[in-house]
Formats: C-alpha cells, sequence, structure tokens
C-alpha cells in the first residue's frame, strides 16, 4: 500500500514540499529512496525543481510586493530587515547557501528581491545553490538508512518507526517556529504600544492666574 500511494503520489508530494519549504519532506523521500520506495535521482531531481521554482517565485514576489510581504508577520519583518543587511555585505554567498539556515527559505528570497539583487544572476545562482542543496541534503537522508541498517540490522521492521520519528521531528520544529512566531508578534505589539505611549504628547496645564 505504502509503495503504491509513493508511486502515484510521492513525487508530486516532493515538489509540493520542496516548493514552499520542504527539508523534512526531502530527508523522508531520501530515506524512502533507500528503502526502495522511491528513486533517489528522481528524488533529487525533483526536489531540485521544487526548490528552484518556489524560491523564484519569492523572489520576483520580493521584487513587486516585498515590504508589503514582510509586514504581514512581526517575525518575517524582523528576520527581513536582518537578511538585508546579510545581503547587502555577502549577497553572492547567501543566494548560495540560504537553504542550509533553516527558517530563511521563505524569507531570504523575498529579501534578496527587495534588495535589487539582479534577475539573471540571482537565476543562474539559485540554481547552482538548489542543485548542492537537494543533493547534499537528499545523499544525507540515503545514506541516514544505510548508517541505520548498520546499527539495527535489517531496517525493515523499523521503517514505520523512522517514518513517525522523521514526522514527529518535523512536526515540532513546524510548533518550535509557529510558538517563535506567537513569541514574537506579542512582542512587536507590545513595543508598538509602548512607542505609541512614548510618543504621546503630554498634556500642559494652563498656568493658574493669581486670585485677587
Amino acid at each position: 500500500m505504502l509503495q503504491q500511494f509513493l508511486h502515484d503520489f510521492g513525487y508530486f508530494a516532493l515538489f509540493l514540499g520542496t516548493f514552499f519549504e520542504g527539508e523534512t519532506i526531502l530527508v523522508l523521500a531520501g530515506f524512502l529512496a533507500f528503502r526502495g520506495y522511491m528513486d533517489i535521482n528522481l528524488v533529487v531531481v525533483v526536489a531540485f525543481f521544487g526548490s528552484y521554482a518556489g524560491d523564484q517565485l519569492w523572489y520576483y514576489m520580493g521584487r513587486k510586493h516585498g515590504r508589503k510581504l514582510l509586514a504581514r508577520k512581526p517575525r518575517w519583518q524582523l528576520m527581513g530587515d536582518k537578511a538585508l543587511e546579510h545581503i547587502r555585505k555577502h549577497p553572492d554567498i547567501w543566494v548560495l547557501s540560504f537553504r542550509f539556515v533553516y527558517g530563511l527559505r521563505t524569507v531570504m528570497p523575498v529579501a534578496i528581491g527587495l534588495s535589487g539583487y539582479p534577475p539573471v544572476r540571482y537565476l543562474i545562482l539559485n540554481g547552482i545553490g538548489a542543485a548542492i542543496w537537494a543533493a547534499a541534503l537528499g545523499a544525507a537522508a540515503y545514506h541516514f538508512g544505510a548508517v541505520l541498517e548498520g546499527m539495527l540490522g535489517s531496517v525493515k521492521k523499523y521503517e514505520l518507526w523512522v517514518l513517525g520519528a522523521l514526522l514527529l521531528l518535523g512536526f515540532g520544529l513546524w510548533l518550535r517556529r509557529r510558538f517563535k512566531n506567537a513569541r514574537i508578534a506579542r512582542q512587536a505589539c507590545a513595543d508598538a504600544k509602548a512607542r505609541l505611549a512614548a510618543a504621546e504628547p503630554v498634556p500642559v496645564e494652563a498656568p493658574k492666574t493669581p486670585v485677587e
């Protein structure tokens, strides 16, 4: 059943996952490739195209609506400002490597587009970065399965446990990010209220006239 499901929908799910932000789904696909349910070469190719297409879209969205996008979430606004500082110092390095920095997958391409980074240069370097990311992470997940097999013997009887653990890890990282976003949003709201309170003019009492 698992093999038929992955044959029908696995690569499409991998493309969608890597299009949006897919470290966890690529790790899952790499492990499933080791188990023989998917082909590791196709996993790397599909992950490359998903990542490449997603980050090209976010880049062009950043060029057209960068500030509006970052302003939607307090955490994006803070991370976007930091990302812009990094990009101005080492633009090419960040275009090549931002996928390897957890949590920057969506914000960094928007910031790169907002910074005015040249489109053709981004098209080329983003492709190189996507290829390195897909090959490195896919291969690491594939060899993770080999290491497990060396430790446990036959991985087949543990594969559902391993898949469950990887899914739980991905869900835990997503949940951690949600709580962090909520905390940053509360802090940003409190800071905004404090700034408004500080900016309010202090009422000045009119001088009292002496009573004759």
